[in-house]
């Protein structure tokens, strides 16, 4: 998941939404803002069991030679993007969870309010004008972001590895339109219309297609951030 040989590499992020919680709570999403949970399957009534509404989608998925050959292919086809999609590139290794949850919460700055002067807070303030691989070096060079991942890597039930062959990648509705976001691509890639109400099946939808496409693998998560109540 390195952009090179050379790349800084990080150890991967468990996909569990306790330690992600822990995580994003650290660096300054209030507990009362946000969770994130586990989707059980894609299935409707799977679906209405997440906690609504839901902000964002984190999806885990194997890399697999078709799986890369799709990415250049879509990566070749390139739109003009709404500068409301906060994007990023991915230069550390194994840094995809922290990239897909960092696509989240700066996709769902409206919805959402921030601990004043945390570092979720400061990171998106000091990357408001960066563009995509601007952003990406910024992130490599933040000591304060690489050791709380270091923690929360660390922290989940399977042993930590950093030769991992899986990628996260993040969806989000930003002006009525589904975004996936990944670090390894170019910039973001539209799937179509969507809206709040709409949004968790709609990505379940294009999820199911990814995943058709590798039947025989097993190593799939999907992570939903709903907002909360309170």
């Amino acid at each position: 998941m390195a952009e090179s040989p050379a790349a800084k590499r990080w150890l991967p992020l468990e996909a569990n939404p306790d330690v992600m919680n822990q995580y994003l709570w650290g660096l300054g999403l209030p507990e009362n803002e946000a969770e994130c949970y586990d989707v059980y399957g894609l299935d409707e009534e799977l679906l209405e069991m997440v906690p609504k509404p839901v902000l964002a989608v984190l999806f885990l998925y194997p890399i697999t030679p078709q799986s890369e050959e799709e990415r250049i292919q879509q990566d070749g086809i390139r739109k003009e993007i709404s500068s409301k999609v906060y994007f990023m590139r991915q230069t550390v290794g194994n840094a995809c969870g922290t990239v897909g949850l960092l696509h989240g919460v700066g996709n769902i700055s409206s919805e959402i309010k921030l601990h004043e002067g945390s570092f979720l807070d400061r990171f998106f303030k000091s990357t408001a004008s960066m563009d995509p691989m601007e952003r990406a070096v910024f992130l490599e060079r933040d000591r304060e972001m690489e050791v709380a991942h270091s923690v929360a890597a660390t922290a989940g039930d399977t042993e930590a590895s950093d030769n991992v062959d899986t990628h996260f990648i993040c969806f989000a509705c930003v002006d009525g339109e589904l975004f996936e976001l990944d670090g390894r691509r170019s910039g973001p890639l539209s799937h179509g219309a969507t809206s709040p109400s709409s949004f968790l099946q709609d990505a379940a939808k294009v999820i199911k297609g990814m995943i058709q496409k590798n039947p025989d693998s097993i190593n799939f998560n999907v992570i939903a951030i709903s907002k909360k109540d309170g």
